[in-house]
């Protein structure tokens, strides 16, 4: 079995559902999404995947002053991490099922290069690129990233130098990915997140991503994630067959049944199950070296 030796953890800090009222451990303004990056990084975090949200509700936000509030703190505090920022926000389409035409509230769709204002800005070590439309969740809430979006976007990433992290929520975008290197638009080495267990997306199911890593284009690096519950047995099953992996509060909210967890605890539990299974835990330069993005400033 190819287990991953060297294995990068991600922190995913806080994301843009709606989690905030869920747990008090949720970071929502910069000062907490930054304090929780560096606690993160602290536990052996060597990659941090930020959000951000408004600090008075708590709502998801596109907002390039946030995340480089965000970003300037965590560089103040002189922590060595990775900084991976999202640009999959703007890409929520929510219809009237009965009038498909009409927008409900809840939509944010901009194109895709206007996904990409705090990337140009900040040029992060890493930004995302979710690979395709997708049907989210029940309802009738969409995200939608168009092959003409991704095309758009992804030659802007390459222009700004940034790594973008592929986000991969179905192996019709895992296929679609690699179209995008065929076409000169990725530059090696191309860097995946598989997305597991989100409805209606791949299903966290081993066989599944088993799958998916045998699609790979050769050379990638990968990691994976699942939802929930699910999220701790995803960290063993993607060393397990070679990948990396990430955690956080983005994806998951307890270290047990009924016990909050914060980002910190989090990343903690998955350095346990890493060196359990005989791996080591990457540090921010081997991160870096790994994934070919610039050496520390």
């Amino acid at each position: 079995m190819p287990v991953n030796q060297d294995v990068i953890i991600t922190c995913a800090l806080t994301g843009a559902g709606d989690t905030v009222g869920r747990s008090p451990h949720v970071p929502v303004t910069p000062e907490q999404i930054a304090a929780s990056a560096v606690e993160a990084a602290g536990a052996g975090a060597a990659v941090v995947h930020i959000h951000v949200r408004e600090p008075e509700t708590g709502a998801p936000s596109r907002d390039p002053r946030l995340y480089r509030e965000v970003v300037e703190r965590i560089r103040e505090t002189g922590t060595d991490v990775v900084i991976n920022l999202t640009a999959g926000m703007g890409g929520d389409l929510v219809i009237d099922p009965e009038a498909p035409l009409r927008q409900l509230p809840g939509t944010d769709l901009v194109s895709g290069l206007e996904r990409l204002p705090h990337v140009e800005e900040l040029l992060p070590d890493i930004c995302t690129l979710d690979c395709g439309s997708l049907n989210f969740g029940d309802g009738s809430n969409l995200y939608v990233s168009t092959p003409d979006m991704l095309r758009t976007g992804a030659k802007r990433i390459q222009e700004l130098g940034v790594r973008p992290e592929l986000e991969i929520f179905d192996t019709g975008q895992l296929w679609f990915a690699k179209q995008l290197l065929a076409e000169g638009l990725l530059d090696d080495p191309t860097v995946f997140q598989l997305c597991m267990g989100i409805p209606w997306g791949a299903p966290a199911e081993p066989g599944v991503l088993q799958a998916m890593v045998n699609m790979l284009p050769q050379g990638a690096q990968w990691a994976s994630f699942a939802l929930g519950r699910m999220q701790m047995p995803w960290v063993a099953q993607s060393i397990l067959l070679g990948g990396h992996v990430r955690v956080g509060l983005e994806d998951n909210l307890y270290l047990g049944k009924g016990l909050k967890a914060t980002n910190g605890q989090l990343v903690e539990r998955a350095v346990r199950i890493t060196e359990s299974l005989g791996s080591r835990v990457a540090t921010p330069d081997e991160a870096r070296a790994k994934l070919g993005l610039r050496p520390r400033a």
